[in-house]
């Protein structure tokens, strides 16, 4: 089988000006038979494109908040740093993947951005926009499973891992309010949130808001999720 190249969004240090990458989201697409390269933090329209076109599946990492002003609404107290160089590259870049029909992974803040960029809106803080006793923000060991979300019957991830409930770990403290239209939710949470999506009529588009990249060296159902990912490439 032709290994696939899975570009993945750098992850950014505006207070060292550098940008970087946490190994799991490499090591996850390499077990799972994909090659991965950290993309450079860029906005250039051709630059994009020539990545866009060079690479068979993109992934979209965690990290920063999602801007507000994405979606139309003005940060609260509670809305944590942002990372406009992210926004700009990322927005482009998926736009170019989606119009090419190539394989997109989301993770974390990637299930939130997709979710913004595609018309949806963002909670800005969880614990004071709707609280609950499900815990979001886990300490660390990071891929010790903390609450449960319930699978859509029938859904894609449904269908791959073939159970109605999964354990997940949890990091964030931003998640979607409302849905992009055109996604459906394939997960969702004790507390009513939406923590998995999909967009049909691709060959693959999916996100979750759980982290995969911490918990596959331990969990065969984030395994699954990176190989259906890679396989799809």
């Amino acid at each position: 089988m032709k290994q696939p190249l899975i570009g993945i969004v750098p992850l950014v240090d505006a207070a060292r000006e550098s940008y970087w990458m946490l190994p799991g989201y490499m090591r996850g697409v390499e077990q799972a038979g994909g090659v991965p390269v950290m993309l450079p933090l860029t906005d250039d329209a051709a630059v994009l494109q020539k990545l866009a076109d060079s690479c068979d599946g993109l992934l979209l990492t965690g990290g920063q908040d999602v801007s507000p002003a994405l979606y139309g609404a003005e940060p609260t107290p509670q809305c944590g740093k942002t990372c406009p160089e992210r926004d700009r590259m990322e927005a482009p870049l998926l736009d170019r993947m989606l119009a090419q029909d190539k394989p997109v992974l989301g993770i974390c803040r990637g299930i939130q951005f997709l979710n913004v960029h595609l018309g949806g809106t963002l909670y800005q803080d969880l614990p004071t926009e709707h609280p609950s006793g499900v815990n979001h923000h886990q300490q660390h060991p990071y891929d010790a499973p903390v609450h449960a979300v319930t699978l859509t019957p029938g859904s894609p991830l449904q269908q791959l891992l073939g159970q109605q409930t999964l354990a997940v770990n949890s990091l964030h403290h931003q998640a979607i309010r409302a849905l992009a239209p055109g996604l459906a939710a394939m997960a969702v949470s004790e507390d009513g949130l939406v923590e998995a999506v999909c967009l049909p009529g691709k060959k693959f588009v999916w996100a979750v808001q759980w982290h995969p990249e911490f918990s596959f060296a331990v969990n065969e159902n984030s395994r699954k999720i990176f190989r259906q990912f890679v396989t799809s490439c």
